[in-house]
């Protein structure tokens, strides 16, 4: 039913024509309507189809009466076909074949219309002369489509808005070329923008595209897009996707909050992107794949990483280049994989990164100019047979290792220093090969250069300063060496360079063994050097000196507090190794003793301590070479292709080689619910290596009781490896009271009167839940005290030496509420 009325302004010169004056229908105004004519329409609802064909002003009214109301029964509500103005009314469609509002032809100017509907398109640009200005208008539509232009079509959107679509927000495609300006397209099912087709484009400024069921901007099928200043974020499937050949550029644009890839290219697409940040994702921040695939990014952020996944990957054939970049906080920053993949990475910073900076295999190249990479478990670790690339001018700090080369790969690496690694500078095991020019370590707390027997690498120029444990460690056939020098620090600091070529000893008791020059044609004189392992009496009894006797570090396992039960199983396993050794002396058979062991219990209980001292034991029992302990994780062994977890469990094992290595929460290798996990792979891995090197490595597995128990029976041979389970109990209140007085007294802190009691109070109440944290909640029971002393004392103008260091009950942490 027709409600209301429609007045008619003529607009014309030949008033002759038609007659102003109020019409009982929208069709019959229009009927004698003509360019330039008003048609300003009484509030109320028109259960008509309308078509404009002439340059007319269709508007609701002015005084904001009432609503306009457009809604016929089926078909297309609004048809234009001119250039018309059309603003303040409300639209709706119920037919699911057709859209509410359509545009056909001409340059409409739409403004302040809002269009809620049932339809296949809120509202649908369709066909080469379709060009509208469409401004403020608010389309909600949950059966199809918010926004269609297509065959075509183009026109300006400006702050408009989607607020619901049961399909795409916003979709491009047949050759449709908008632009849109300060949209927020959201609360869509499907992609919140969608470009598809050749000759197909979009051009967004200022956009926001977020709480998509699906991606929120996806590019496919030769189509082309550029975002300026626009936000993607809190999507259910990948941000940003480009398919086949799509061209994207993104220009000062926000992705964050994504829980699968932030951007993911495939199909010989293209990607530009500059000052743009991507960060808080759930995969990869940029996934890179195929031949042709390339993305280009300059002065963009990619950071906190939500998952387990590198921040770049870029695989089968695909390119990827980053200049002046900054990734930081996530698991692996770069990951290039597969023959013919390749990054460029220029004068950018990789950091807080928890696994590898940069990891290059199965063929694939890196190249890296003037970079800084600093906080990171491996700065670069180039895995495999044909991986390699360049590393020039780049500096790692602060990492466990500088730089990994194994597995036949060859890098060239020039002009790069690595500072303050925990364990080596630059590490080259399995076969590796690569070329270090003018490289340098300072400051390691391993060696600066550790090679291992059967890797053909090269150094030239290199130079080592302040390594704990020698600036090199070569085997008897060992690199190509020319003109590297070192400060002789170190108990095996490498030789020296000899006038003419070869080493010279730098330390009194290195032996230097000088070969002839390598095959390979070289620039000057080149020597095989090598620092070998102690092989004469008075060497072995220098590095038995450096090892601590087994009673003194029994006597620091006594030491800790609690931990009985514990104490005594190492003290078995220790006399059964013990009596074993005097046995074999003796010429005697010594019983088996398998020392892979499982600790179970909750965190804090001190399993990584225990750990550490059972390789110090065994060291000093000569049944471990060094006894040094390398603790993983899942994250550590687990890669995300087919593999990579193999490749990286046998890498841990390696750097375990002659120690201990300790997979803390090793249930999290098999869950419950794993499907195809790689987890399985890694256990596999192990197991076998276990066996094939069952004098190299000694294993320790270690979680909650019920998970272990569990992780035990995930592969035959795990049960039979691990013959032995030490539990590690709570810690009761006295043992914690315990732990907090050693705190006290290793910082110069004392228990004032009645503060023992009080902390002994305090954990017998204290809550202990899943989340309890046994000797690390002593320790930052510790740390509060320790604050709320400092900021009481401070308030004093001459404190004593007893007001400096007593901590008294008032200096306690309030008790958490229990849940």
């Amino acid at each position: 039913m027709v409600q209301g009325t429609v007045q008619v302004t003529h607009g014309g010169s030949s008033r002759w024509r038609r007659r102003s004056g109020e019409y009982p229908t929208l069709t019959a105004a229009l009927a004698v309507a003509g360019d330039g004519d008003v048609l300003s329409i009484a509030p109320g609802t028109y259960r008509e189809n309308l078509v404009l064909h002439h340059a007319v002003t269709l508007r609701g009214p002015e005084d904001g009466s009432g609503s306009v109301r457009i809604a016929p029964l089926d078909g297309v509500a609004l048809t234009l076909r001119a250039s018309a103005v059309v603003q303040d009314l409300h639209l709706e469609g119920q037919d699911r074949a057709a859209p509410a509002l359509l545009v056909e032809d001409g340059s409409p100017e739409l403004t302040d219309l809002r269009v809620s509907t049932h339809s296949a398109a809120g509202i649908e640009v369709r066909g080469p002369g379709a060009r509208p200005m469409v401004r403020r208008c608010t389309v909600e539509n949950p059966a199809g489509v918010g926004i269609a232009v297509l065959d075509g079509g183009g026109g300006v959107f400006e702050e408009c808005e989607v607020v619901a679509s049961g399909q795409t927000g916003f979709s491009v495609r047949g050759g449709g070329r908008p632009r849109l300006e300060r949209c927020r397209i959201h609360h869509c099912t499907g992609a919140g923008i969608a470009v598809t087709g050749e000759g197909s484009g979009l051009e967004a400024l200022g956009c926001e595209v977020y709480e998509v069921r699906g991606a929120g901007v996806q590019i496919a099928a030769r189509a082309a897009a550029r975002l300026t200043d626009c936000a993607v974020h809190r999507t259910t499937a990948d941000g940003v996707t480009l398919d086949t050949d799509a061209v994207l550029t993104l220009a000062g644009c926000d992705i964050h909050d994504i829980p699968e890839n932030a951007v993911d290219l495939r199909s010989r697409s293209v990607l530009t992107l500059s000052r743009t940040s991507v960060r808080r994702f759930g995969r990869n921040g940029l996934s890179v794949w195929d031949p042709g695939t390339r993305v280009d990014a300059e002065s963009c952020e990619i950071h906190d990483s939500t998952g387990d996944y590198p921040a770049v990957w870029v695989s089968d054939g695909a390119t990827a280049s980053l200049d002046s970049c900054r990734v930081h906080d996530v698991p692996d920053a770069l990951f290039v994989l597969d023959r013919g993949s390749a990054v460029e990475v220029t004068d950018s910073d990789l950091s807080q990164v928890r696994n590898t900076a940069v990891s290059v295999s199965d063929g694939a190249t890196a190249r890296l100019d003037d970079c800084r990479i600093r906080e990171a478990g491996t700065g670069a670790w180039f895995r495999d047979h044909g991986s390699g690339g360049t590393l020039a001018g780049c500096t790692i700090d602060a990492v466990q290792t500088g730089v990994i080369v194994t597995k036949g790969a060859d890098p060239a690496l020039e002009q790069c220093t690595v500072t303050s690694p925990a364990e080596a500078g630059f590490y080259v095991s399995a076969g590796g090969r690569g070329t270090f020019t003018a490289c340098r370590v300072t400051d390691s707390s391993g060696f600066g250069f550790h090679v291992l027997d059967g890797c053909r690498t090269t150094l030239t120029r290199c130079h080592t300063e302040r390594c704990a444990r020698g600036g090199y460690e070569f085997p008897e056939d060992g690199p190509v060496v020319e003109e590297c020098t070192g400060d002789g620090s170190g108990p095996r600091q490498a030789a020296q360079p000899a006038p003419g070529g070869g080493f010279t000893g730098a330390q009194s008791g290195v032996r230097t063994v000088t070969a002839a020059r390598s095959p390979v044609a070289q620039p000057a004189p080149a020597a095989r050097a090598s620092v070998p392992r102690p092989a004469d009496p008075a060497d072995a009894g220098a590095a038995a000196a450096a090892a601590r006797e087994s009673g003194a570090v029994l006597g620091q396992l006594d030491g800790l507090v609690g931990l009985d039960s514990v104490k005594r199983e190492v003290r078995a396993l220790t006399d059964m190794i013990e009596v074993g050794r005097r046995r074999q002396q003796a010429g005697l058979k010594a019983a088996s003793v398998r020392r892979h062991l499982v600790f179970t219990g909750s965190p804090g209980t001190g399993k990584t301590t225990v750990a550490r001292l059972y390789g110090e034991i065994l060291a000093s029992l000569g049944v471990l070479e060094r006894g040094h302990l390398v603790e993983v994780s899942r994250v550590d062994l687990v890669g995300e292709h087919i593999g990579s977890t193999a490749i990286r469990t046998q890498e841990a094992f390696e750097r375990a080689r002659g120690g201990v290595l300790f997979i803390d929460e090793a249930y999290a290798l098999a869950p419950e619910d794993s499907g195809r996990d790689f987890g399985r792979e890694a256990i596999d891995t192990l197991v076998k290596l276990m066996e094939d090197h069952r004098d190299a490595v000694v294993v320790i597995v270690a979680g909650y009781t019920a998970e272990m128990e569990r992780f035990l029976t995930v592969n035959p041979g795990v049960a039979s490896r691990f013959s032995r389970t030490i539990a590690f109990g709570d810690y009761g209140p006295g043992e914690l009271l315990r732990i907090v007085e050693q705190q006290a007294e290793e910082h110069e802190y004392r228990l004032g009167e009645g503060t023992a009691e009080a902390l002994l109070t305090y954990f017998t109440e204290l809550p202990k839940g899943p989340g309890f944290g046994n000797g690390r909640t002593a320790r930052q029971t510790f740390e509060s005290m320790v604050e709320r002393h400092a900021g009481r004392v401070a308030q004093l103008s001459e404190p004593s030496t007893d007001e400096l260091t007593l901590l008294f009950p008032a200096d306690l942490p309030t008790l958490p509420t229990p849940c």
